[in-house]
């Protein structure tokens, strides 16, 4: 069983991102059913996913503010699931082919915040969907994907893919086709989530424009993941420093190197991190084997933190 474990791990970890993303989907889809029928047996009422999916009510929002970026990683439905995901791979791979894995990452916490917002604000300000308010909670990664499909659909908007059936066509016109079912199909069946998929989709044509303007609309939001990493890391190194595996005489504290501050710390993390991005640029260009021991042995303990 830890063989399996590391065998995941290794496999994340060398992944591109959006499979990271899919990777992260299945295992809380996992956890909340196993969840579910944990409190199945029990007879006990289950609470867990309700906690990570965004509520539409203002009242509840302000106690769950967390729920703007754990819902879109939340499915409960295996159907819901699959095909998300499966969106999420064959459109991630499109992206990859104009985009950084860094730009992928921030569209789809852009895309997914989109959609919530509009979702959000769209429950509590249309008198048809009022009275759903209270009861009406958004979950998946649609918002997040539509952002993804959108981006790459009006930044190339030659670009052409296969659909069974169909055959030949211009992803501009599969998102087109998309947004206007979207569109007709609010007043019907869940309208919250085809609302998120709108916000996701005009999120994506954001970045598309913008991006051929010159600007990158996921900067911002990536610069404050980093930041946010940095801070756990350094709070986590901290808390080794705190507690030394052996004891040291004072002779020994005294002559030992000072402290990092937190401006060599972070220089240090981002080094560290911009070495292994690259250790992993080559693994996914040539292989395994193109690694020189010294990638390999850096890989390794990175994959141990």
């Amino acid at each position: 069983m830890a063989d399996i474990f590391t065998e995941i791990k290794r496999r994340y970890l060398v992944a591109p991102i959006y499979i990271k993303f899919i990777y992260i989907n299945v295992g809380i889809f996992l956890l909340i059913r196993l969840t579910w029928l944990f409190m199945a047996l029990f007879l006990k009422n289950d609470m867990f996913s309700l906690y990570l999916q965004m509520p539409s009510s203002p009242i509840l929002f302000l106690h769950r503010p967390w729920t703007i970026l754990t819902y879109m990683f939340v499915h409960v439905e295996i159907l819901h699931i699959l095909f998300n995901m499966l969106w999420l791979y064959w459109f991630g791979r499109i992206f990859m082919e104009f985009f950084t894995g860094r730009q992928l990452g921030g569209l789809y916490l852009l895309g997914g915040i989109a959609g919530g917002t509009l979702y959000f604000l769209c429950f509590n300000l249309l008198p048809a969907l009022k009275p759903y308010v209270g009861n009406s909670f958004l979950l998946g990664a649609s918002a997040s994907v539509m952002a993804i499909v959108f981006a790459v659909a009006f930044y190339q908007k030659n670009y052409q893919i296969n659909l069974l059936i169909i055959g030949r066509i211009k992803l501009i016109y599969l998102a087109l086709g998309v947004f206007i079912l979207d569109l007709i199909a609010i007043t019907h069946e869940n309208p919250g989530g085809h609302i998120a998929h709108i916000g996701g989709s005009l999120l994506g044509i954001l970045f598309a424009v913008q991006y051929i303007k010159g600007k990158d609309i996921t900067q911002f939001i990536n610069r404050l993941i980093d930041g946010f990493v940095n801070r756990i890391n350094q709070w986590a190194d901290f808390k080794r420093k705190r507690k030394p595996k052996f004891k040291m005489h004072r002779s020994e504290y005294t002559q030992s190197r000072r402290p990092e501050t937190d401006d060599e710390y972070l220089r240090r993390k981002n080094e560290e991190n911009r070495v292994i991005d690259e250790i992993l640029d080559k693994l996914k260009r040539s292989g395994y084997e193109s690694l020189s021991a010294d990638e390999k042995k850096r890989l390794f303990n990175a994959s141990k933190k």
